[in-house]
């Protein structure tokens, strides 16, 4: 009976439908606390918040988009040099943790799900009109993160952009690796 069930957990967690059902509990979830949290009270919220902020909060706000925005820029730059120059075409194989123990391999991949949702948002965040940052590219990035059937169409979308794959290829030439082959 055991082995029955490891049998099926790995047939499960090796087709592509475990991830649909992350993202859409992840996006469920999202909406059922935004929904909470954004009710009726979001004026009395503002107000409140606004008439409540002090030097020490702005600095510690200020502080923390600095922060995070740098941590994005460098998460950003190490995956962007690191990958291979054919990482976009279409014959690349990609096989993440080859040789490593199902469970080992398997939350890694869940993990790595997880920080691709959390990079889309962000780079979704960054694209809003008024927000210093490079948007196009840490969705671009969330997007390498995620084991998600169709992402190649929407990854090669982006990364065929003039500005895009200029700046990539730049950031690549400055650590001395070649540019990004496209198909």
């Amino acid at each position: 009976m055991t082995t029955g069930m490891i049998d099926r957990a790995k047939s499960f967690f090796q087709s592509q439908s475990w991830t649909r059902i992350l993202i859409g509990l992840v996006l469920v979830l999202g909406l059922i606390f935004a929904g909470i949290v954004f009710r009726e009270q979001l004026g009395v919220w503002l107000t409140d918040f606004w008439n409540s902020l002090t030097l020490n909060k702005v600095l510690v706000f200020l502080g923390l988009f600095v922060g995070s925005l740098a941590i994005s820029f460098g998460a950003l730059a190490l995956v962007m040099v690191k990958i291979p120059p054919r990482y976009f075409a279409a014959d690349h194989q990609r096989d993440f943790l080859p040789g490593s123990p199902f469970l080992v391999k398997w939350g890694a991949v869940i993990a790595k799900n997880i920080a691709g949702v959390l990079l889309i948002i962000l780079g979704i965040i960054l694209s809003l009109p008024g927000v210093p940052g490079q948007g196009v590219l840490t969705i671009l990035l969330g997007l390498i993160f995620l084991d998600i059937p169709g992402k190649r169409p929407l990854e090669a979308r982006i990364i065929k952009r003039p500005t895009v794959l200029s700046a990539i290829n730049k950031l690549r030439a400055k650590y001395d690796r070649p540019p990004l082959e496209l198909d």
